[in-house]
């Protein structure tokens, strides 16, 4: 049994780590110097059962775009499940709704939801090729229908292209396009290639010159190598996993030029960028793409697990009843989900005031350069992601700053005041930086000012 992690004057959340600690396997999380304890959310914030409160700025791993528990959202979706719920004159032990499970048959809910988000995708430039919905419990899940669908359309073509240190699941296929060559159980027929990472370094990078010679000449040699079996390419629009590295559009436009050229089905991983983070509604706009099959998740249901891979009618055809089929995929407490997000999206401007808060924030992080443990700042302008990269200082490595960084925004500036949420290191050195989507100017300015006076004393340690 490993030893739980503990924090002064937080006797409930500790007792919380001790069940964790001794009933539920370490793997099941990834490593963080904090492991927080919640009892409530709202908007942008977590409460700790000491009653601390926390910005959250992981939004639970880019799901909650729309904050935790917003009303209008949460009235929608129970208003699409039916859970109104009714006050019989005598004690009743069932009332009448949608089921939450309908495996293998149709609710009204899976229908006008797949209506509403293949219109949604269709009318954002780059959509056209988006016609049919294959959904998934899962972001890895959807990846694997995703692959599975672009490797059925032609048996002679089996060879997978995969962007290098790029995070598609732990699962299956999308376990085998996920990382690079020297991981864990390998898939032979999955090649790696570059990602742009030093051209896009810091955010001052960003309208720098892009030269694609090297990216292209990694394309032509595994083409002279496999010609025609080369059969699927997919990507993250940015690397989020791997760093948060956020590329030049002229990248993600070759990669696309090579599939197109090649008749090479070209796969986009939206589960992380979906619905505002990369500033605009889905990141093919942003890039200036037009995708064979996106896959969707995480913010699709905000909150709710969800995920679909959408793609060309003629690729998902190859598969034959059952091929794609499971327990959860599509059931009506999705599919609600997904309905009062695309509500939500519809009904206000979710992207304009989010564009003004990332200025702020954006600022905010800059200004943490000033810090000489901070080396570099990631990510879309006008977007809700970023990568704070720490770099070596003082004999301390660039790791050390990272999870000394969490974990002093955790225990804030005195004992039960406010913190802010992080979870731990990307790539063991990089912060991902990412609240909702809808927290505002004055929140966001409060956060960044916060978390400038927290760190400001691991200077002078």
């Amino acid at each position: 049994m490993q030893n739980p992690l503990h924090h002064s004057n937080e006797s409930a959340s500790n007792q919380a780590r001790d069940v964790v600690s001794s009933h539920e396997p370490r793997s099941l999380r990834t490593y963080t110097p904090t492991q927080a304890v919640l009892v409530r959310s709202e908007g942008v914030y977590h409460w700790t059962p000491e009653g601390r409160r926390l910005y959250d700025f992981t939004s639970g791993v880019l799901v909650a775009n729309l904050g935790h528990n917003p009303v209008a959202w949460m009235e929608r979706f129970t208003d699409y499940m039916g859970w109104s719920l009714p006050r019989p004159r005598a004690p009743a032990s069932f009332f009448s709704a949608l089921p939450m499970t309908a495996y293998n048959a149709i609710t009204s809910v899976e229908t006008e939801a797949i209506r509403r988000l293949i219109d949604l995708l269709q009318s954002r430039p780059g959509g056209r090729r988006l016609e049919q919905v294959f959904w998934a419990a899962s972001g890895s899940e959807a990846i694997q229908k995703a692959l599975w669908g672009a490797l059925a359309r032609d048996p002679s073509r089996p060879m997978i292209i995969a962007t290098r240190f790029g995070f598609h699941g732990k699962k299956g296929l999308a376990g085998a396009v996920t990382g690079c060559e020297t991981d864990h159980d390998r898939d032979p027929r999955v090649r790696f290639i570059s990602f742009p990472m030093t051209e896009c370094a810091d955010v001052s990078m960003r309208e720098r010159s892009f030269d694609d010679r090297l990216y292209r000449q990694e394309l032509e040699s595994l083409k002279r190598e496999f010609g025609h079996r080369l059969g699927v390419l997919i990507t993250e629009p940015y690397l989020g996993g791997g760093g948060s590295y956020h590329p030049p559009k002229a990248y993600l436009q070759l990669l696309q030029k090579f599939c197109r050229e090649n008749d090479i089905v070209f796969v986009l991983d939206e589960v992380q960028s979906n619905f505002g983070r990369t500033g605009a509604m889905f990141a093919y706009e942003t890039y200036g793409l037009e995708p064979d099959i996106v896959v969707l998740g995480k913010g699709l249901g905000n909150g709710v697990p969800v995920a679909a891979a959408v793609g060309r009618t003629d690729i998902f055809a190859t598969l034959d009843y059952g091929e794609g089929s499971d327990t959860w995929s599509a059931n009506p407490l999705c599919c609600a989900a997904v309905l009062a997000t695309l509500d939500e999206f519809a009904s206000r401007d979710v992207l304009g005031p989010c564009h003004r808060s990332s200025t702020v924030v954006e600022e905010g992080l800059i200004r943490l350069k000033q810090l000489p443990f901070v080396g570099k700042v990631r990510g879309e302008k006008g977007g809700m992601v970023w990568g704070l990269e720490m770099q070596d200082h003082a004999g301390r490595s660039a790791a050390d700053w990272a999870n000394a960084t969490v974990l002093a925004c955790y225990r804030g500036l005195e004992p039960g005041g406010d913190g802010i949420h992080f979870l731990g290191p990307l790539a063991k050195k990089v912060i991902r930086i990412a609240p909702p989507l809808v927290i505002s100017e004055t929140e966001a300015h409060e956060a960044m000012q916060l978390m400038y006076r927290m760190l400001m004393p691991l200077a002078d340690t």
